[in-house]
């Protein structure tokens, strides 16, 4: 009865707006559950957490583990990808509560006939709730011989560790109480977690300047990339571009002859968004290139853009799913004062809405059947939050593999309400924080927070969106120290990247966008050319995927260092028994020192224990025995360390 259930189960984590919205975990990752128990008087509480895989009938309990102040864990570790619920029972366990008692008493010298007495229906009870042979004799040992008032035997028996190991096996559950919300998680597989991301554009793979890159041109890059570490190559749309109010180079409104046009306005008379860009392939090249970049251990992430062009399949054929103005004419996109006249936005508000959804879930289907399995989504935001819960839950449905990045640059209840919906990662506002109180609070907020359970952020230094302020001229010392900020902040990073290897970064004055924007026009790169900044990208994820404290994030720890210049983080695997030290000057002109504090007890280092720390970028190493040392960072040499510690 719910009036007899004394235990108060409270703050249940992770439960986001009461079971409204789905957590987020890894395969085979320990997926951590949190709760507040506790109830009137003194008696021993106990507690389960029960999960099941929705499409199971029976739940599987797990002990949970009190941590002191009324506060208690439990964990699974998922392994399929589905879609689980879990839940809390907690209650009075009155057979461990006689034991307890009894313990005490026997300690404190009393007589305990009576005590012993009272146990019987405890003892009876578990020996009807069919234990193993071994402990079923115990049990009869134990009430033969208090029922033959042999409590000198009893005694002896009731004290043995058994006894309560038996006990927790066999729980009765009276008056129990319950915290059933409809929690809920979904387990991804790795990548979700832990990927790398290198962006370009596919018309700009050419070897010769001035022509039009192909799918086969990529595939002669495919191992550049890999040697360079990236695990995700990212191509903006690939899809057939429109010709009706194409824009020129710089956004400019009028495209002249050779103007290539923006990859985001999608559709012309070569199709839409089941359709390739002649000028890059067929989709046999698409799925050819596929194909070969996962034999090199690359997976093509493909951008899901929902708008169209003005001259897409899709605004003859459905006029309803466009907005159309009183003059007659479409409504293309605008962001005051910025306006997109090559873009048309989907108007999700349409009566026919119910086959406009299902034609645009069959779009990613579509290309899930050419063996895709990330996308990455452009401007989700402008989209109903609604949309993409059906979307990304049908999708997985479909293929549980398929992960999704959310490309929105927002305001945080944006950004977190489409993490909420079911997106794999999201972009981050790493790319403007600079300082350390910035980095500090907002991996503070991503990590130590209701965040951590349904919002993965990646780090991206710069998209071909955005050349932040901070690079525009910078040197190649800012820009090492940037992508290395990103790659061991997060577990999740990525660049535009030629753009971002050779430091181009003239911008439109007076603005976060690249001067002369790829958007708009062919590039051509001499994708030989080889610096010290490819030098150090390519370490540093050689040493992510090396690293198992490297390939999560919220097992970050800030340490203390008395230099406001200089950032120091510690990550560590207690698993893999894998532990770094990173140390970063973010003052990319002058040298900076500083005394930082290590945290020792979390490696089980005491105070005076020698230890090695080895830097795996400058191939260096030392031995400290205090928990400060000091460090000193000089560019432009390099401008960060990144320490691995072991005992001795």
């Amino acid at each position: 009865m719910e009036a007899q259930s004394r235990v108060i189960i409270e703050n249940v984590r992770p439960n986001i707006e009461d079971g409204r919205y789905t957590a987020k975990g890894i395969i085979g990752d320990a997926f951590e559950v949190t709760a507040d128990l506790f109830a009137d008087g003194h008696d021993v509480l106990n507690a389960h957490l029960l999960y099941r895989a929705v499409n199971e009938k029976k739940w599987t309990e797990v002990p949970f583990v009190f941590l002191g102040n009324d506060a208690w864990k439990a964990s699974f570790s998922p392994d399929k990808q589905t879609y689980y619920e879990y839940k809390v029972e907690a209650w009075i366990d009155y057979a461990l509560t006689w034991r307890y008692g009894l313990l005490k008493k026997i300690k404190d010298g009393q007589d305990v006939q009576v005590e012993l007495t009272d146990g019987l229906e405890f003892l009876s009870f578990l020996k009807k709730q069919k234990p193993t042979k071994t402990e079923a004799a115990y049990l009869d040992a134990c009430i033969k011989a208090i029922s033959s008032k042999d409590f000198k035997t009893a005694e002896s028996l009731c004290q043995d560790a058994q006894l309560e190991t038996i006990m927790r096996s066999y729980p009765e559950k009276r008056f129990k109480s319950s915290y059933d919300k409809g929690l809920k998680m979904y387990p991804d597989r790795e990548k979700a977690a832990f990927s790398t991301w290198y962006e370009f554009f596919p018309r700009s793979s050419s070897s010769k300047a001035g022509k039009h890159g192909t799918f086969k041109d990529c595939e002669k890059l495919l191992p550049r990339i890999a040697e360079m570490g990236f695990d995700t190559l990212y191509f903006p749309p690939v899809h057939p571009i429109g010709k009706l109010n194409r824009k020129g180079k710089n956004n400019t409104t009028t495209a002249k002859p050779g103007d290539v046009g923006s990859p985001w306005a999608i559709g012309s008379q070569f199709g839409g968004h089941k359709d390739i860009h002649p000028e890059l392939g067929t989709i046999d090249d698409f799925k050819q290139l596929i194909k070969k970049a996962q034999k090199l251990g690359i997976e093509i992430a493909m951008d899901f853009a929902l708008q169209t062009a003005p001259d897409h399949p899709w605004v003859k054929a459905h006029p309803s799913w466009f907005k159309w103005r009183s003059d007659g004419t479409v409504q293309y996109a605008e962001n005051p004062p910025k306006k997109y006249q090559d873009i048309l936005p989907i108007y999700f508000e349409t009566d026919d809405h119910d086959a406009l959804w299902h034609e645009l879930i069959g779009i990613v289907k579509f290309w899930v059947d050419c063996g895709i399995r990330v996308f990455r989504v452009d401007n989700p935001h402008t989209k109903p939050f609604h949309f993409w819960k059906k979307l990304i839950k049908e999708v997985k449905e479909y293929n549980a593999d398929i992960l999704f990045l959310s490309e929105a640059f927002s305001r945080p209840r944006i950004m977190e309400g489409l993490a909420k919906a079911g997106f794999s990662q999201s972009y981050s506002y790493f790319t403007w924080r600079q300082s350390k109180e910035e980095f500090i609070q907002y991996l503070t907020e991503l990590t130590q927070t209701d965040r951590k359970d349904y919002m993965r952020a990646n780090f991206w230094p710069n998209t071909p969106d955005i050349l932040p302020y901070e690079l525009q001229g910078a040197n190649d010392t800012k820009h090492l120290i940037r992508y290395f900020l990103a790659a061991t902040l997060s577990s999740n990073t990525g660049i535009y990247g030629p753009v971002y290897e050779q430091m181009i970064s003239e911008a439109l004055p007076g603005k976060e966008e690249y001067l002369d924007s790829e958007k708009f026009e062919l590039k051509h790169y001499d994708w030989k050319k080889t610096n010290r900044l490819t030098a150090h990208i390519s370490l540093i994820n050689q040493v992510r995927k090396e690293n198992k404290a490297l390939q999560r994030t919220t097992n970050i720890q800030f340490c203390a260092i008395d230099n406001p210049n200089i950032l120091a983080y510690f990550k560590g695997n207690k698993e893999a028994e894998n532990y770094l030290l990173c140390v970063v000057n973010l003052d990319h002109m002058n040298v900076q020192s500083g005394w930082v504090q290590v945290p020792l007890a979390q490696m089980g280092i005491q105070q005076g224990q020698s230890y090695t720390v080895h830097d795996l970028i400058s191939d260096t190493g030392y031995i400290w025995n205090a928990e400060w040392n000091f460090v000193e960072l000089r560019p432009p040499g390099i401008p960060y360390h990144l320490f691995r510690v072991q005992k001795g």
